[in-house]
């Protein structure tokens, strides 16, 4: 699970702070504040990751990938070249990553229960370099730890270590390559020092990081009258959620828990159809195939107990815009992070409220983690209800509003949260002037009586 997030001269955000992450984290605010950045910073490193060319320091997108940003002049803050964009992130590992002596295998190292990565990155003109990068980690508070790389004058790269000592190979020329993208050590590295090869681990284990997060965008596809699934395994519901339906038919033989401890468990169809019956949208949802033997399936849904059924086109569009939503939270694998942009998007009050609750389940009963970007009050107030009410401790929700000012820089305010869920600082027309609103509604009113 990601801890915190840091990033500077990014966008609209001289610098975001050190934004604490938590099993749920939700960013509130006017339009262009900068919560949507925010998300944009974790899906640039994602496909980084996952781009194929090694070189590339960023890979800040295309029409293929989660989020396309531009050019590096676009993503830096205020446009200034030449500027640094430095990024930090700290995450838990799902278990101790465990560091073996590349001396003598028989020997640990360090255990490992969280890291974190730091890479600053310097745009001169049209190219771009990493001036250095860093993974950190303590074995226990007075053991701490750090390895990367630094560019010398020379455009030529040294590794730094701190808390344990690298051996150099003698013979071996000064100076190393750049490194692989904004994060890897170059394989260099393991003829450049005799003790160097579990550098790579911290490299796989950032990689699997980003791996396992998925991305829900706030435009999803219209519904279809039929689908076609010819047996494969999607990694998630796709940036629009189109592949949803095929998300569910592939995950057919495999079961969900429900709620804590011993409880039955369900198929990923069986809750779908379970929370829509909860949130008031339908009575029954099943997805058929349109004919034996045939790879084209319908979405068949009862709104009522004495309704016929209908195709999923025939019934309200929220249906179909909140069902990838659910079906990501319980169909990504346990402990992934999932970032979700504007999921309450056309959906009336009561289901947005009721949307809390399905990421408090699944954090509970997934370990997920659910990183999103909001307008709803009714969905912010439902979090609220449950931390009062005792099922999402305080700890478990870590919320900000975001704004934006006249030189267009971007600021966070952290929304101090009580174990009764009120917000002890809340910021002002943090939802519009509700009672401005009304003020002005009754003065009206007034005058209008007073005139007649």
């Amino acid at each position: 699970m990601i801890t915190a997030l840091q990033a500077e001269q990014f966008k609209s955000w001289a610098n975001t702070g050190r934004i604490r992450m938590a099993p749920i984290t939700g960013l509130f605010g006017t339009n262009s504040s900068g919560k949507t950045s925010i998300l944009q910073l974790l899906l640039l490193l994602k496909q980084t990751v996952e781009s194929a060319d090694r070189q590339r320091v960023l890979h800040t997108g295309d029409e293929r990938t989660y989020t396309d940003l531009g050019t590096f002049f676009d993503i830096i803050h205020a446009h200034q070249i030449p500027n640094t964009l430095t990024i930090s992130v700290a995450w838990k590992l799902a278990k101790n990553l465990q560091i073996l002596d590349p001396t003598d295998e028989k020997r640990s190292l360090f255990s490992i229960p969280e890291l974190h990565f730091f890479t600053a990155i310097k745009g001169l003109d049209e190219e771009i370099s990493v001036e250095r990068f860093e993974y950190a980690f303590h074995t226990n508070p007075q053991h701490a730890y750090r390895f990367g790389m630094v560019q010398q004058p020379n455009q030529k790269y040294d590794v730094v270590f701190e808390g344990y000592e690298l051996k150099r190979t003698r013979g071996r020329p000064t100076g190393l390559p750049a490194p692989i993208k904004c994060y890897g050590f170059p394989d260099q590295v393991n003829a450049y020092y005799q003790n160097a090869s579990f550098l790579a681990d911290f490299v796989l284990a950032l990689e699997e990081l980003f791996n396992n997060i998925f991305y829900l965008g706030p435009l999803r596809e219209y519904p279809q009258r039929n689908y076609t699934w010819s047996g494969q395994r999607p990694q998630d519901v796709g940036r629009r959620g189109e592949l949803a339906i095929a998300a569910m038919l592939a995950s057919r033989e495999r079961t969900i828990k429900v709620g804590k401890g011993n409880r039955p468990t369900k198929t990923l169809e069986e809750r779908v159809a379970q929370w829509m019956r909860d949130l008031g949208l339908i009575h029954d949802f099943a997805v058929r195939p349109i004919a034996e033997n045939r790879k084209s399936y319908e979405v068949r849904i009862r709104l009522t107990a004495r309704s016929p059924e209908v195709l999923i086109t025939d019934v309200g569009f929220g249906v179909s815009q909140i069902l990838p939503v659910i079906v990501l939270c319980y169909y990504a694998p346990e402990g992934a992070t999932i970032i979700l942009e504007q999921p309450e998007i056309h959906l009336h009050p009561q289901v947005q409220a009721g949307l809390a609750d399905i990421f408090i389940d699944a954090i509970n009963t997934r370990n997920v983690q659910i990183i999103l970007e909001s307008h709803s009050e009714h969905l912010l107030r439902r979090l609220q209800r449950r931390i009062a009410e005792g099922a999402l401790a305080p700890e478990q929700a870590a919320l900000y509003f975001c704004t934006v000012n006249r030189q267009g820089t971007s600021h966070l305010q952290p929304l101090e949260l009580d174990q009764y869920g009120n917000i002890t600082n809340w910021p002002d027309n943090f939802f519009g002037d509700e009672f401005g609103e009304i003020a002005a509604m009754q003065e009206a009113a007034i005058k209008r009586q007073l005139g007649s």
